[in-house]
Formats: structure tokens, C-alpha cells, sequence
């Protein structure tokens, strides 16, 4: 509980950094006084082809707010409240992910979610001409939950072992790869709109994606935060499990759920940002042991600190512009990747 607490600490630093820093330095006064100066974000009612959507807007400016007023809420806020649900999201769903497979280089990526919701928004912009974040969000989200359905269904078909899981999701993520390339390489329009998505970033969106995805991150995160037990059960073999009197078809149909919920809400939202899922499980496997009850909860909380901070550098080390959060963490967590790829014998899972 001690680390916890101080992971929570050191997020709490990380959110207030990540309002301040930037292009233009602002002192914690200055952010606080933004943050009073105009009253809440507000929800208000839009359309989403037709379909009245609730979405989370900025306050209005009240008279004579100055430019600080503009960066913390328009621009900094909105990416440092998404960066948190998300960094949450993909590092509760890396360790479930490590813990139904069993396999300690899984990533949620290899269940086919992130290939699935590329080829949804690409597939948007080609045939309906989606332009805005909360049409890629939508497309995103729908584009995930049926590629981790369709994932499951084959591997269901053979037993939903492991091993099935990982197949059929690298199966279906290079067919859906193929479909996406075609389309991109034959529109020129659609290459534009993917490359911008396809980065993985959380600069450029407003508090609509942020709050279109909340929802479902919450919803994933009770259900990641309830299944400790069932993961630990799950590590004892399918035999055993079985003989505890567990489903195991049911508790991987609950995990494809929640990671499909985690995973394609944060990636429609941001695009795919690549080795979270990977890095953080282990980071708090060696911190806190095998028990998935606390790898669960720190693999959220390191999430979240991780993709902030990678934030904070992308946009200190490339000023006046910045490296997408996206590049930064692939930066990060591809020595991990070989480093981990590289040891005799790798953690187990």
C-alpha cells in the first residue's frame, strides 16, 4: 500500500508538471490561478453523424483572460487529463495481457485491438471522410471491439488457449495491416489522415476524445482491478484452475473484454502507442513480485507516470516544437524490449 501511495504522489507531480511545462514555462501560481480564473469544463450536447453525443468542452474564457488562460485550458489540460486515462488504461491492460497469455514479451497489440482500430479509422476516411478526433475515437473504439471478438471467436474455437490467443491476434493484426496499407497506399487523402492518428499522440485533442473515452476506461479499470485473483489463478496452469473449480473460458472472455475496453478506447483516442503495455508490467513485477492483485494496479499507476513524463521530455527536448509521446516511449521502451529479449531466462509469467 506504501507504494501505492507514493506511485499517487509522484503522479500528482507529474500532472501538475505536465500543465506547466512546455514550449512556454509557467510557474505553479500561474497554473492555478488559470485553473480558477474560469470555472469547470462544462458537458454539452453535439451530433456525431446525426447521433446526439455528450462531450466534456472547455470553460469560456472569462473578460480579459490573458494568454496563460488559452495554453492551460485549450491546449495543456485537455492532453494531460487524456494522457492520464490513457497511461492508465494501456498499463492495466499490458498486465493482463502478460497474465492470460503467459507470456512475458506480450503486448496488448498482439490480440489484434490496436490493428483493428487502425483499420476502422482508415476505413472511416476512405468511405465516409472522417476528419475530426471524436470520429477517429468512434471508428477507433468499434474498429478494436470487433477485431478482439473476432480474435477470441478463432482462439475460442481451439480451446482459448494462450498460445491460440497470440496466434489468431497476429494472424487477424496482419491481415487487418494488409487492408490498411492498400487503402493508404491508394488515397492519398487517407495517408495524410492516418499518418497524423497512426503516430500515437495526445497533442490535438480536445476534452470531446477524453470524455467520449472515459467511460469505457473506467469500466475496464474495475474490471482489471477485480480480476488479480483470477490472473494468479490462471499463472497455476488451465488443469489446475480447472480443478479450483474457475472458468476458464469465462475469466479469458472477461480479459479480452476488459483489454479489448482499455486498449481500444485509449488507442482510438491517442492511435497506437507501442511498448507501454510491454514495459510497465514488468517494471512492477520486480517491484512487487507475481501477485497480478498489485501488478495490476501498478502497471496503471507506472502507465500513467510514464506517458506523462515521456510527454513532458517530448515537448522539452525538441523546442519550440516537440516529439510526438508516441516516438518518445518507443525511444524508451525499445532498449527495454532488447535488453528483455536479450536475458537467458525471462521473467515468468
Amino acid at each position: 500500500m506504501t507504494g501505492i501511495v507514493l506511485l499517487t504522489a509522484v503522479l500528482v507531480v507529474a500532472l501538475l508538471a505536465s500543465v506547466a511545462i512546455g514550449t512556454r514555462q509557467l510557474g505553479l501560481g500561474e497554473v492555478i490561478d488559470a485553473l480558477q480564473a474560469g470555472g469547470w469544463p462544462h458537458l454539452a450536447l453535439t451530433h456525431f453523424h446525426g447521433v446526439p453525443w455528450v462531450v466534456l468542452e472547455s470553460p469560456t474564457a472569462p473578460p480579459g483572460a490573458d494568454d496563460v488562460y488559452g495554453i492551460v485550458w485549450d491546449l495543456r489540460f485537455p492532453r494531460t487529463v487524456l494522457g492520464l486515462v490513457v497511461g492508465l488504461a494501456i498499463g492495466a491492460a499490458g498486465a493482463l495481457a502478460q497474465g492470460h497469455t503467459r507470456n512475458p514479451l506480450a503486448d496488448p497489440g498482439m490480440l489484434g485491438v490496436n490493428a483493428g482500430a487502425a483499420c476502422a479509422v482508415v476505413v472511416g476516411v476512405y468511405v465516409l471522410g472522417i476528419q475530426s478526433p471524436i470520429a477517429y475515437m468512434a471508428f477507433g473504439l468499434l474498429g478494436a471491439l470487433i477485431a478482439a471478438s473476432a480474435v477470441f471467436g478463432l482462439s475460442a474455437l481451439s480451446g482459448a488457449s494462450p498460445l491460440t490467443l497470440v496466434l489468431a491476434g497476429t494472424g487477424l493484426s496482419a491481415l487487418l495491416l494488409a487492408i490498411t496499407s492498400g487503402i493508404v497506399l491508394t488515397d492519398s487523402v487517407t495517408l495524410d489522415a492516418w499518418r497524423f492518428w497512426n503516430v500515437g499522440a495526445t497533442t490535438g485533442r480536445g476534452l470531446d476524445v477524453f470524455s467520449a473515452s472515459l467511460p469505457f476506461i473506467v469500466v475496464g479499470l474495475i474490471l482489471a482491478l477485480g480480476s488479480g485473483y483470477f490472473l494468479n489463478v490462471l499463472s497455476l496452469g488451465e488443469d489446475m484452475t480447472k480443478a479450483l473449480g474457475s472458468r476458464v473460458v469465462l475469466i479469458r472472455s472477461v480479459g479480452i473484454l476488459t483489454i479489448t475496453l482499455l486498449i481500444g478506447a485509449a488507442t482510438a483516442a491517442c492511435g497506437p502507442i507501442v511498448f507501454l503495455g510491454l514495459v510497465v508490467p514488468h517494471i512492477s513485477r520486480a517491484i512487487v513480485g507475481p501477485d497480478y492483485r498489485w501488478i495490476v494496479p501498478y502497471s496503471a499507476l507506472l502507465g500513467a507516470i510514464l506517458i506523462l513524463v515521456c510527454d513532458i521530455l517530448g515537448r522539452v527536448i525538441a523546442r519550440p516544437g516537440e516529439i510526438q509521446v508516441g516516438v518518445v516511449l518507443a525511444l524508451v521502451g525499445a532498449p527495454f524490449l532488447i535488453a528483455l529479449v536479450r536475458r537467458r531466462k525471462l521473467v515468468s509469467v
